[in-house]
């Protein structure tokens, strides 16, 4: 029953647990992700993030890359 409620827990931090980590202890210590060194240091490990990321998926539009792309959730 309590193994249950701490499954999607386990999940998040075994996917990508330097983020849940750096998340966790945000939270813990209650940094505003808006100020200027957190802010500058997330801008950053998010960079690095999505660049080893499309790295790792392959060639998939043949060399050529459009950069950054938004999307619109309704």
């Amino acid at each position: 029953m309590f193994f249950d409620e701490l499954q999607p827990f386990v999940k998040e931090f075994a996917s990508e647990p330097i983020a849940f980590l750096g998340g966790f202890v945000s939270g813990v210590l209650r940094l505003d992700l808006a100020e200027e060194p957190v802010k500058t240091w997330l801008g950053d490990t998010v960079v690095s993030s999505e660049a080893s990321s499309s790295n790792s998926n392959g060639d998939d539009n043949n060399g050529s890359s459009s950069g950054p792309q938004s999307i619109t959730i309704e």
